[in-house]
């Protein structure tokens, strides 16, 4: 009685555990550095920078960036090509939010999916450079026909004032800024100076540890979150919230994205704004 007593305690510790709901590791995408004038723009194919979330197609199911599983609703891949693919889970400009809820939701609302569009700007297994990719990401989704798979726009670089332009037109229009990808680049993981973001502003994340409160009329609400930086940095962010995220601020403990343009000379983020909550924090570069 006593052996059959302990065999059904210890028993179902040593049952297997069910697998979760992540891959055991992050899927090895590559990474942007960020532009820096005196590049030869004519070697670089400029496309828009989506805010959405990234997501990494392995032939059979997606995954964000931290190696979560995203469950989409069947049709949404139905049909998808068996190669792996890196894009964005986009809506479209300025609905970061929005997009990141659907993306992080347990279960698929078929509503909110009709919305979403995988865009793809490479093929992590196609060992050609970047300008043979582009053209074989035209062929291999032109043939799928399917509406909410697309490549993002690719377009040759000319000049830096071309380039300028473009991407005041893309902030003019609500957009985050512009990627540049070397077209001779070849697809590895981790940073590199092959693929640039080009952007009116940096932006970074940090760590909610404390509220100060409002004044005037925002009394009774958040003032400004203070955050800290990985490296122990602590600053303040007194702008970029709407009223309702000033009456519901993110709690401490949360992670938040924020703007800033420059550093000072102690390394403060200088016009640090909100720019939104942090589901899921991206795991550290491949190296």
């Amino acid at each position: 009685m006593r052996l059959t007593c302990l065999l059904l305690f210890v028993l179902p510790w040593l049952a297997p555990s069910p697998v979760p709901a992540a891959q055991l590791t992050p899927p090895a995408l590559m990474l942007a550095t960020r532009y820096e004038a005196g590049i030869e723009v004519g070697d670089y194919f400029v496309s828009e920078k989506l805010d959405g979330v990234r997501g990494r197609w392995d032939g059979h199911a997606l995954w964000t960036r931290g190696g979560q599983r995203v469950h989409a609703p069947a049709w949404f891949t139905k049909d998808w090509p068996a190669e792996a693919m890196d894009g964005e889970l986009w809506i479209g400009r300025g609905r970061f939010e929005e997009t990141s809820g659907i993306v992080r939701a347990a279960r698929a609302d078929d509503r909110d999916w009709r919305r979403m569009h995988f865009m793809v700007f490479d093929l992590p297994n196609d060992p050609g450079r970047f300008e043979s990719r582009v053209a074989h990401m035209r062929r291999l989704l032109d043939a799928t026909n399917i509406a909410w798979l697309r490549p993002v726009r690719q377009s040759r670089g000319h000049d830096v004032a071309m380039l300028d332009a473009r991407l005041a037109a893309v902030v003019a229009n609500g957009g985050e800024g512009l990627m540049l990808h070397h077209r001779n680049a070849l697809y590895r993981a981790g940073r590199s100076d092959d693929l640039l973001k080009y952007k009116p502003y940096d932006d970074a994340e940090a760590r909610v540890v404390a509220h100060t409160p409002g004044k005037g009329k925002y009394r009774g609400m958040l003032g400004a979150l203070v955050v800290e930086r990985p490296d122990g940095l602590r600053f303040r962010i007194g702008s970029g919230f709407s009223d309702a995220q000033r009456a519901a601020p993110p709690p401490v403990g949360s992670f938040v994205t924020y703007r800033y343009n420059g550093v000072s000379a102690r390394g403060v983020p200088r016009f640090a704004r909100f720019l939104h909550v942090r589901h899921e924090m991206p795991p550290p570069d491949p190296r």
